[in-house]
């Protein structure tokens, strides 16, 4: 039977605001890796330029869902909090991934994106999905819906 948890209003307002604030990274480096391949394909500089913004945009509000969600870990009550580390880790791990990309990305030219760049949006977008994936799979248990 699955446990099933009171929420008070505060912490489901917190937890609605980690999982909104989450979803804009996840699509910017998605975006990126696509502007990545994009350059590939074409060797037009806006593709880089695009990346390069979507990469600041997703590390900007990135760090802020991380911010959110290390805060709403401490506002737990009463359970074992050691799967909410991991997702902490593995978010944690996609925006190291992505700052690296992202200077990767500030060399010029086609040196920036292929083949480390390219690589590295691909390696961030990865880690990125199954940390999602965890992060979903967590919440759920968490909400009793399992």
């Amino acid at each position: 039977m699955p446990r099933t948890y009171r929420q008070s209003s505060s912490g489901l307002f917190v937890l609605q605001l980690h999982s909104a604030l989450l979803q804009f990274p996840n699509v910017c480096f998605i975006l990126a890796l696509l502007t990545d391949i994009t350059y590939w394909k074409t060797a037009n500089l806006m593709w880089q330029n695009f990346s390069d913004w979507l990469l600041f945009a997703g590390l900007v509000v990135g760090g802020v869902a991380l911010l959110v969600g290390i805060v709403e870990l401490f506002m737990q009550r009463g359970e074992d909090r050691r799967p909410y580390w991991l997702h902490a880790l593995g978010s944690l791990i996609v925006l190291a991934l992505a700052f690296w990309n992202s200077l990767v990305h500030s060399a010029d030219g086609w040196i920036a994106v292929v083949p480390s760049g390219l690589v590295l949006s691909a390696i961030t977008v990865v880690v990125l999905l199954i940390t999602d994936f965890y992060g979903r799979f967590i919440r759920s248990r968490r909400l009793g819906h399992q």
